[in-house]
């Protein structure tokens, strides 16, 4: 029997990847992106087997839009892929009013969980993985959680990261007597796309890494399994296959409660 995905930054790298394999097994794909071309060739490299929604997911009121979408159209969900990201070297804000990376990597992946718990407790066995990096244990800034203060792009990634952490453990705890599973995933260093905007320096850098690299058909078996046979427990991590302790002061429930306050005062919730 057929299951259906949602995958947010579904046309490029990983969330592409993924896409296709789990095309290519038989079901159903729903992926988001900003570019409508690279959607209309994943559209058609799957004969129709995979839907493409348009969206800027560091827009607050696009991820809320498409969670209605979604909602609407899909009213079981087997599980949600969350790889949308976009590196900048310099500093951004969105039309909203967020720091962009802080809006895509941390405040997108919240939502866009939260938002389809509803289909996602009708499937059988539910799962949402964060493609998000878990584990690194760099400080989290708790007066400058959107990089106002000072920038830096490595910096703002790993921080962002932790966040992921923390809405894993929040989320976690809050539907731990339902069927939705919450996974952290780690790819390690992967040959994705590397969606960004960059100073010269840093693009040379990122195609050094990019060209050692490990190749997306890597990642994708890793990422099957945990879709085709969640973990047991509310909450887990993994780097690939193997899996992370997710009882260690990097997941601490005071510190997710504290985002969760935090983060509910900038949405106004």
């Amino acid at each position: 029997m057929s299951a259906t995905y949602v995958i947010t930054g579904g046309t490029d790298g990983i969330g592409a990847g993924l896409a296709r394999a789990l095309v290519e097994r038989g079901d159903r794909v729903v992926v988001i992106g900003t570019d409508p071309r690279k959607g209309r060739r994943l559209v058609e490299e799957t004969r129709g087997s995979a839907v493409f929604v348009k969206a800027d997911l560091s827009l607050v009121s696009e991820n809320r839009r498409v969670v209605e979408e979604l909602v609407a159209d899909w009213p079981v969900i087997d599980g949600l892929v969350l790889c949308a990201r976009f590196m900048r070297s310099r500093r951004a804000v969105t039309a909203e009013g967020f720091e962009d990376n802080f809006a895509l990597f941390y405040l997108s992946r919240l939502l866009m969980s939260y938002g389809l718990v509803g289909p996602l407790e009708k499937a059988e066995r539910p799962v949402i993985v964060n493609v998000a990096g878990p584990g690194h244990d760099t400080p989290i800034a708790w007066d400058d959680l959107q990089s106002a203060r000072q920038y830096d792009l490595v910096q703002a990634m790993f921080m962002t990261g932790r966040l992921n952490d923390l809405l894993g453990v929040s989320f976690a705890e809050r539907h731990s007597a339902g069927p939705v599973r919450y996974v952290l995933f780690h790819p390690g260093t992967t040959a994705t796309s590397y969606a960004g905007e960059f100073d010269p320096q840093t693009a040379a850098n990122l195609r050094r890494q990019r060209s050692m690299a490990k190749p997306v058909s890597d990642v994708v078996p890793s990422l099957l399994r945990l879709l085709g046979d969640p973990p047991a427990a509310p909450l887990s991590a993994f780097n690939l296959s193997a899996e992370l302790n997710v009882h260690s002061e990097l997941f601490s429930a005071d510190d997710s409660a504290r985002l969760s306050r935090l983060t509910d005062e900038l949405l106004g919730t």
